[in-house]
């Protein structure tokens, strides 16, 4: 398919789940099924194969330019698919073009810095692709759910207070407006996956030896905090859902999909940045043609 051509398909079937405006947000307007009208896993598949050589073409572009970074942050529930939507999306871009950051339970030595810090750190190099697999977002999810959490993070007391998550949506807001006004792009992923979905995942991971490492009690525990979750990304999104740091929320109950979507938001961010490989100079050009020459005339 024709890069033009493309790049209009891939805007059709993301645009439904791109999240500019979180006043009126709520989850449960979006299906996690939606396919946006596609049915064909085999079509999905061949339009994610093209989407993967053209995300590939402008990553080369990106890293040649040195100007953007492109930030993309994935949160969801256990089992979403959020290793499986990296791998299979990423996998035809230049491993020094993109950097992977998987963030867990805070060290102690994270614990004693302010919760953007960790994050902070690893923000993507200019001509880069950044990815979050979780990220500070954890900070106002989980440390939400179990506020047990917010209080193993040495905070002085007074600080702690009613509006502590307001606060905490304000400081991302002006972080992220940070980045971007630093020519990083940011793009943030919910994979939303049904309760359903996620038992059924969480099933096969149980038969399936290949997949137990998967798997650990603490998965089912979390399940009973669902609504609480869903409470919480809600709220997430209706407070951090801007246009220049959008959110999209990205039906996961079928994976062929999710991987297309994703794909497409990021290769609609990267068409935004009128990408091209850097003008060579005159005198560059001449020491080249001179490197030419020099090449043409030797014997082998």
């Amino acid at each position: 398919m024709k890069h033009g051509k493309l790049l209009k398909e891939a805007s059709r079937i993301v645009e439904p789940y791109c999240i500019t405006k979180g006043e009126e947000f709520r989850l449960k307007d979006h299906d996690p099924a939606d396919t946006n009208g596609l049915k064909d896993k085999r079509q999905a598949e061949g339009l994610l194969e093209d989407g993967i050589q053209l995300l590939s073409h402008m990553q080369e572009k990106l890293y040649a330019q040195d100007r953007w970074a492109l930030l993309l942050i994935f949160q969801a529930m256990d089992a979403a698919g959020k290793d499986g939507a990296i791998k299979h999306v990423m996998s035809g871009v230049n491993p020094q073009g993109c950097q992977v950051f998987s963030f867990k339970s805070p060290s102690n030595e994270e614990l004693n810095h302010d919760y953007l810090w960790r994050t902070h750190k690893c923000a993507p190099e200019r001509g880069k692709i950044g990815i979050f697999n979780r990220s500070y977002y954890e900070e106002v999810l989980v440390v939400r759910v179990h506020p047990a959490f917010l209080k193993a993070q040495k905070l002085p007391q007074r600080l702690i207070t009613k509006h502590i998550w307001d606060e905490r949506y304000e400081d991302i807001n002006a972080f992220e407006r940070y980045l971007t006004r630093n020519g990083v792009v940011i793009r943030k992923f919910f994979l939303h996956l049904s309760r359903q979905e996620q038992k059924r995942r969480f099933l096969e991971r149980l038969e399936d030896s290949k997949k137990n490492w998967k798997f650990s009690m603490a998965d089912v525990q979390e399940r009973s905090f669902w609504k609480d979750y869903q409470e919480a990304y809600e709220e997430m999104m209706q407070h951090t859902a801007t246009k220049h740091a959008p959110w999209y929320v990205i039906p996961a109950d079928n994976k062929w999909f999710t991987r297309l979507a994703v794909a497409a938001a990021i290769i609609g961010a990267l068409s935004r940045l009128d990408l091209s490989f850097p003008d060579v100079e005159k005198a560059k050009k001449k020491e080249l043609q001179a490197v030419r020459d020099s090449l043409l005339a030797q014997k082998d």
